[in-house]
């Protein structure tokens, strides 16, 4: 029987013209016309038969007034001159634009009607076309919310269209395909987040990792918490901490940390600094009996060397002195790399990069990679399917290349492990923009950290690494990395660059469904993608355990009771870089 039993009171119109997934509909009344509201679903019988609908929704919504009555469709003339009403032939015309999103089709496979995305024919001229309403609606709904309802289906929330359906996304093309989660301040995104970590920690070996840069997800119980020590947590080695000691950087990382390019001597430093690394590791591994490690040796591999020893190579070429036919004179590269000196021991001295130059003993042994990786990727032990990792105490002026770094451990790590070993891994990457900027307003060392994410969304998939980009800005984020995300999950946006940016993301069919994006209402998504059926407006479920929000309620707080402030905590905290107190 058919799916769809339409009464009079659902009837639309006509169709009139056809372009690809564009449709346009000829409305005979007013009263027709009042029916159509953008963003609303509609039906045009496949011209295989009753058994199939095409589905389309309404994007634009038009009444006008032409001058011919002959041909009033081919050159609409619109009227802004009163005296001309008077004096020509009017008649109006009433049009509804559609965008086709899919089949509705009887499947004698399934025995059952299933919907696809798929548009294998086009509607002919003058079909007819109805709006989805009350059953009809509710059928449709239902059959979009059992058919992406399964054993990989990831629930976020209800249908804007009708409530009692539940909108779940394909769990396996959301991550496989990567994803941008987007939003403005205050729109729902750090909620959204938590609604997915929560559905995906109920799975038995799940594994996500969570950049949390401002502490906004520390309180989840069902995660395990890591954080990247601050100075007041130097020399210890609790479980929560992570350390990530300078010998993990690549040669790129360590010289935009170190080397100023700008500097006349800089490739100086970068070849002797370069010389120096690699004579030390080997130094390591020889003393390790690793020799065979030398054989495929290259100077970004992570192997430990001593940053003392480093200093005092370089240092040992700054003061050389020579034998000249006269007697000593200074040698080649003497006086040369005392700024080079000083930059390093100024970063090496200052407790804010502890986490990389002030790492315990422990963290500078040969098998130290191997217990960083298991402290990120492992997905085994007790509430370790989601690691959320606290980058909140790193400086601003390295977090890229931190961040940039975690990426590309988690990723070497994948690429790695046999196959029959390795377990696909998500990367929540909060406040995106922060460390993914477009390439050409970014400095030396937010370069770095953009390369590491370009190569893991360009590669990633085939070796089960997966990005969730989250940003206020997406029109700050690498659009390299961002034309990666086959899904979209769109919060209200309200500036322009950002919803453009967006746009740029959508197949130009569907660009005018993404017209709605800064009139979404709080916890209110836009979800375009491989992962969803039907690109729709979902009403997010709010997660049973919420991070802290960012946002403070001024007013709020302005109304309570005045107490008495403690500067003196406040001041201590920023003199030892902690809050513990």
């Amino acid at each position: 029987m058919a799916l769809f039993n339409f009464e009079k009171d659902s009837y639309l119109g006509r169709v009139r013209e056809v372009d690809t997934r564009k449709v346009t509909l000829e409305v005979e009344n007013d009263e027709d016309l009042q029916k159509a509201q953008v963003g609303q679903l509609a039906a045009l019988q496949c011209p295989s038969g009753v058994y199939a609908w095409l589905i389309g929704i309404i994007d634009k919504v038009m009444r006008s007034i032409a001058i011919s009555k002959e041909n009033p469709f081919k050159d609409v003339e619109y009227i802004e001159n009163e005296q001309l009403l008077d004096t020509r032939e009017e008649t109006t015309i009433n049009t509804v634009r559609l965008t086709l999103v899919g089949t509705v089709k009887y499947s004698s496979k399934y025995e059952k009607y299933i919907f696809s995305r798929a548009l294998h024919r086009v509607p002919c001229i003058n079909v007819e076309c109805f709006v989805l309403l009350h059953n009809n609606l509710q059928l449709f709904m239902s059959l979009i919310s059992e058919a992406a309802k399964g054993e990989h289906a990831l629930e976020l929330g209800k249908y804007a269209l009708d409530s009692n359906a539940i909108a779940y996304l394909d769990g396996n093309k959301f991550f496989q395909r990567h994803a941008a989660l987007l939003g403005s301040t205050g729109s729902g995104k750090s909620w959204t987040v938590a609604t997915i970590l929560e559905n995906a920690s109920k799975l038995p070996s799940a594994n996500l990792v969570v950049f949390d840069l401002h502490g906004e997800y520390n309180k989840l119980s069902y995660a395990r918490h890591l954080r990247v020590p601050g100075p007041e947590d130097l020399g210890k080695t609790q479980e929560g901490l992570i350390y990530l000691p300078y010998w993990l950087l690549n040669a790129e990382e360590l010289q935009a940390i170190f080397i100023d390019r700008s500097e006349f001597s800089a490739h100086n430093q970068v070849m002797v600094f370069q010389d120096a690394v690699i004579d030390d590791k080997k130094r390591f591994l020889i003393e390790q009996g690793k020799e065979d490690i030398l054989k495929a040796f290259t100077l970004d591999s992570p192997i430990p060397f001593s940053i003392d020893n480093v200093i005092l190579h370089i240092k040992n070429l700054n003061e050389e002195m020579v034998q000249g036919p006269k007697g000593p004179k200074q040698g080649q590269f003497f006086g040369m790399f005392s700024r080079l000196i000083t930059r390093i021991r100024s970063k090496l001295s200052d407790k804010r990069y502890g986490f990389l130059f002030q790492a315990p003993e422990s963290e500078h042994e040969y098998g130290t990679m191997a217990k960083i990786a298991e402290k990120l990727m492992d997905y085994s032990k007790g509430k370790s399917k989601v690691k959320i990792i606290d980058f909140s105490e790193v400086p601003s002026d390295i977090l890229p290349v931190i961040i940039g770094l975690v990426a590309r451990i988690i990723f070497q790590v994948q690429f790695w492990t046999n196959d029959d070993k390795r377990k696909p891994i998500a990367l929540i990457c909060d406040e995106a923009h922060l460390y993914m900027p477009k390439k050409d307003e970014s400095n030396p060392i937010e370069k770095r950290a953009i390369e590491a994410f370009e190569k893991i969304a360009k590669e990633g998939r085939k070796y089960g690494v997966a990005l969730v980009i989250i940003s206020q800005r997406p029109a700050d984020v690498s659009p390299t990395i961002l034309s990666q995300c086959n899904n979209v999950v769109s919060l209200r946006l309200t500036n322009g660059d950002d919803q453009n940016t967006v746009k740029k993301l959508m197949p130009e069919s569907l660009s005018s469904i993404l017209d709605i994006l800064p009139v979404l209402d709080v916890g209110e998504a836009l979800v375009v993608g491989d992962s969803i059926l039907l690109p729709s407006r979902i009403i997010i479920s709010p997660p049973e355990e919420k991070p802290r929000s960012a946002t403070i309620d001024f007013w709020d707080e302005w109304s309570k009771a005045t107490g008495k402030p403690d500067f003196e905590m406040a001041v201590e905290n920023m003199r030892k870089q902690g809050r513990s107190g």
